[in-house]
């Protein structure tokens, strides 16, 4: 069964699994089983074996992936100290008294939410809290502050290099065949349309006050001062008991020392120490390491940061690490089972033999494999809640796919990564959904329902952006073709607005 069509079976598998079940936990086990087995020869003890085998060489055999989650403990581990050191609610205050105006109010929650580029969880549940009593004060509607919110936390982590996603992008492409998975990342940031396009629309949305579809309704409520449109805070937890010793350093300073931390940590291991140049080191580094690196030393300068000052208690610090390990729980094991499904298929079922002899040199029936990897990434992600399980499953089908075309691999991976963040922008069952509606504690439906003309209108794009890219192959001119579409969308909704309100009032 290696390198034949039932190689394919076990990701197939647990992606169809996925779409019916939308538990992505059971399919991605499931589809592992389904490689053990075949491995094996349907050896029922063999298959057992096989399973936790390949999951321990995929987590612990080259240290990458262990790296990458320690990183993600620690990363949960300084979100978590934080918000309880009082620093995000500090950083607040001070800028209620900045913004004035509805305008500044959300361009200032786009700008706070891009600062915070770390992760997205991070995001999620520090700028809607943050930046919720300005947005209120200066009317913005619930909905429309979740859905900048939500719309800048997934697309800003997939295109930073440096972050959560980054990390763990950059060792499933490494996993699935990438010589070097961090280098390979950084080349589908321009090519990743849903991401670029969704910030840009906020952005202009925010910028010049459109809105479209059931958010105008939601604003020109807030307008009038109902900031709900129907459906108020129902459902949320009481405000938890914020630390007035925090200040805005108490927010800033971890986060610069994260960035910068993780910055020195990717030249460092690129050998930035040893005589190498900036561009060499960033060549040469390994990211995983590099960012293991930064959050290290960005959790002891927060240590340094608040015992001493007290902002917090020693005890409240170390019961901070299992917060963290608990906050990341779930990412960790979606890449967990990811990463062995991927191992089982390209190592133990040579997954990529198959599909490399199926396509042979033909590579003129495959310029439409970046818009379709697109498509069924926005139905898998929209159907199990989960970009990381949609990008982890589709990448190691994606990479056997172009050996001849390298081009067309990348523009093939950033669709899927694209489309991972699309579904996860229109699936009520994600987690970037939930926590976004629970930070700005607006009503879940509500946010569902006009955040998804929105993600729709950009992924309409996106898709038309694809099919550009298959043919040209050039970053530049498919985001020009892409950015210019979007403009002319906006500003003409923006024109029909302001043409229909002149004519009633002539009425």
């Amino acid at each position: 069964m290696q390198g034949t069509f039932w190689a394919l079976l076990p990701p197939l598998a647990a992606i169809v699994l996925a779409l019916i079940t939308k538990e992505v936990y059971v399919s991605l086990f499931i589809g592992i089983l389904t490689g053990a087995l075949f491995y094996s020869g349907f050896d029922i003890l063999k298959t057992i074996d096989t399973t936790f085998f390949a999951m321990t060489e995929s987590v612990y055999g080259k240290g990458t992936n262990i790296r990458i989650i320690i990183f993600l403990v620690l990363l949960g581990t300084i979100v978590s100290l934080v918000n309880k050191s009082g620093g995000s609610m500090a950083f607040g205050h001070w800028a209620g008294n900045k913004i004035k105006t509805e305008r500044s109010a959300k361009l200032s929650t786009l700008a706070f939410a891009l600062m915070l580029f770390i992760d997205d969880y991070f995001i999620c549940l520090t700028t809607g809290n943050v930046m919720r009593p300005i947005t209120d004060r200066n009317r913005v509607s619930r909905a429309k502050l979740a859905y900048i919110v939500d719309s800048t936390a997934v697309p800003i982590c997939i295109l930073a290099p440096l972050s959560s996603w980054a990390a763990a992008v950059a060792s499933s492409l490494s996993e699935s065949g990438a010589t070097d998975g961090f280098q390979f990342f950084i080349k589908t940031i321009p090519y990743n349309l849903y991401a670029i396009l969704t910030i840009l629309m906020v952005f202009t949305t925010s910028m010049f006050n459109i809105d479209f579809s059931s958010m105008l309704k939601h604003e020109n409520n807030a307008q009038n001062g109902d900031l709900f449109t129907s459906k108020g805070e129902d459902n949320f937890e009481e405000e938890p008991i914020i630390n007035s010793k925090g200040k805005v350093i108490d927010l800033i300073i971890p986060i610069i020392t994260l960035i910068g931390g993780c910055i020195f940590g990717l030249l460092y291991t690129g050998g930035i120490l040893s005589g190498a140049s900036v561009f060499e080191a960033f060549s040469h580094c390994e990211s995983s390491r590099g960012l293991l690196i930064g959050a290290f030393i960005a959790l002891i300068v927060t240590f340094i940061l608040y015992i001493p000052r007290k902002v917090i208690s020693f005890k409240e610090f170390i019961a901070s690490l299992p917060s963290g390990f608990k906050e990341m729980s779930s990412a960790i094991i979606v890449l967990s089972m990811a990463w062995t499904l991927g191992n089982i298929t390209e190592k133990y079922m040579k997954a990529g033999e198959f599909i490399s002899s199926l396509i042979g040199n033909n590579t003129s029936s495959i310029i439409f494999i970046p818009v379709i990897m697109f498509v069924l990434s926005v139905v898998l992600s929209f159907s199990t809640g989960t970009s990381w399980g949609t990008f982890a499953m589709l990448i190691p089908i994606s990479f056997p796919l172009f050996a001849v075309n390298n081009e067309l691999l990348v523009i093939t991976i950033a669709a899927v990564l694209a489309g991972s963040t699309c579904g996860d922008h229109v699936s009520p069952i994600s987690d970037t959904m939930i926590m976004s509606s629970a930070g700005t504690k607006c009503n879940l439906i509500n946010h569902v329902t006009t955040q998804f003309p929105y993600a729709l209108l950009v992924a309409s794009i996106s898709a038309v952006g694809y099919v550009i890219a298959g043919f040209v192959k050039n970053p530049i001119i498919v985001l020009l073709c892409a950015v210019t579409l979007l403009l002319i969308i906006l500003f003409s909704i923006k024109y029909r607005q302001k043409t229909a309100t002149q004519k009633s009032r002539v009425e």
